[in-house]
């Protein structure tokens, strides 16, 4: 199980694995602990990734997606498949979060993905196949203890093992011909999976959240990503994507999916996602949650 990662002070953040049958679904369960004694509130920028479940256990957190204003953010909520940055902001917070693949949203919720895209939604009952925003309690008795939280929240998601959503199989196939950097252009995509390309869009909508073209323009831009983030030090030249055209390119995908330039963001601060990425690397194999590879569930 295994997995801490800490990031720099006043960050801890660690990741654990899921238990195997829990794979095809949870990419990690993940722990971030703001420490009380920084001053002024951690701020970082989420890049677009997979869904995410975040329990908020103690102290204040707000975040906006894309160019939205600040909000607080409610103590249960899920996070849908992003297109674009999320900023943050946490006040000696402590959270636990949980992410998603696209077949465990699938199993998660009866809405389809495009309905959760670029919006964060406070859990409720009738959203969710699986009891999360009453289990608050059960997981604050687990303390700041990392192995008992995991193993409480591997017991809550087993409720997705007992249901199966609508062609699984295919959710993985697309999902595993996506992460294919020779699959770049939306023919590829759809020679791969054996959809046409009307099939394909309505396939992608429903379990992904997006349209294909711009779910492969967000792989490419996340490969380039993580290599930077792996690596402060490189040059993005050094780490950009082998199917963008040019430098100028990248910096206009840059700019959609995180609302700033390069330079921009390599001058702030990434108290959270560094770590992140270094964190998730050790211990799931990927330095981000959309470089996952996908497993097919257990029959």
């Amino acid at each position: 199980m295994s997995e801490p990662a800490l990031g720099s002070h006043p960050v801890d953040l660690k990741f654990v694995l899921p238990p195997e049958p829990l794979r095809p679904f949870v990419t990690t369960f993940y722990h971030m602990q703001v420490s009380a004694s920084s001053r002024r509130p951690v701020v970082d920028w989420l890049h677009p990734e997979w869904s995410n479940i975040r329990l908020l256990m103690s102290g204040s957190m707000k975040a906006g997606i894309g160019e939205e204003p600040l909000r607080d953010v409610p103590r249960a909520t899920l996070t849908g498949p992003t297109s674009s940055s999320i900023k943050f902001e946490a006040r000696e917070a402590a959270c636990w979060g949980i992410g998603l693949l696209p077949l465990g949203l699938a199993r998660f919720t009866n809405r389809q993905a495009i309905d959760l895209a670029d919006k964060v939604t406070e859990l409720s009952s009738d959203l969710t196949r699986v009891p999360v925003a009453g289990a608050l309690g059960g997981l604050a008795k687990t303390g700041d203890d990392l192995a008992s939280g995991a193993a409480y929240l591997a017991s809550l998601f087993a409720a997705l093992l007992e249901t199966e959503a609508r062609r699984e199989d295919d959710i993985v196939m697309v999902q595993k011909a996506l992460l294919d950097p020779a699959c770049h252009a939306v023919s590829d995509l759809a020679a791969a999976t054996g959809m046409n390309a009307r099939t394909l869009e309505r396939f992608c909508g429903e379990f992904f959240g997006f349209p294909p073209q711009l779910l492969l323009r967000r792989q490419r831009f996340l490969r380039s990503l993580s290599q930077f983030m792996l690596d402060p030090s490189m040059k993005w030249i050094e780490a950009i994507d082998q199917h963008y055209h040019d430098q100028a390119h990248f910096v206009r995908d840059f700019k959609f999916f995180m609302h700033m330039t390069p330079r921009e963001y390599s001058l702030l601060d990434h108290p959270v996602l560094s770590a992140a990425a270094k964190g998730r690397m050790e211990a799931a194999g990927a330095p981000m949650q959309v470089l996952h590879e996908p497993d097919s569930p257990a029959k």
